[in-house]
């Protein structure tokens, strides 16, 4: 509610506390865990704070990979997540490589008229579109 509220600094200090909270009891890799590092990487993505989101983003993904699977849709969430981060800092092709294996994933698992998978394209269109690849 903080976050959406345009209350960023107040969300990341509760994200925080939630987080450290998350790996104290449950452990660095439970799926709650890791579903709190990507909910502070997304507040500090919208504070501009785009290294640090990366950096926590990529722990996310890496997490959910290890317990989760690739396919899993939590891992092609926080895959997406990355991507977005990425073109959020001009790194286009490394965005376009994660947004294609997210599209991939999302067709597999959810079907190509999925919201997610839909997302997704539009994703992909927008990384495309900013690399001049029209």
């Amino acid at each position: 509610a903080l976050q959406h509220s345009g209350k960023y600094d107040e969300s990341e200090t509760v994200n925080r506390r939630a987080l450290e909270g998350c790996k104290k009891i449950l452990g660095p890799n439970h799926p709650n865990t890791l579903s709190s590092v990507s909910n502070q990487a997304i507040v500090l993505e919208y504070q501009g704070k785009y290294k640090e989101s990366e950096t926590m983003k990529r722990q996310a993904l890496e997490g959910y990979e290890k317990i989760l699977g690739p396919d899993h849709p939590h891992t092609l969430a926080s895959s997406n997540n990355l991507a977005l981060v990425l073109r959020s800092q001009g790194k286009y092709d490394e965005s376009e490589a994660i947004n294609r294996r997210a599209l991939e994933g999302r067709e597999k698992v959810l079907g190509p008229d999925h919201p997610s998978t839909l997302s997704s394209v539009n994703n992909l269109a927008i990384v495309l579109e900013s690399q001049g690849k029209y």
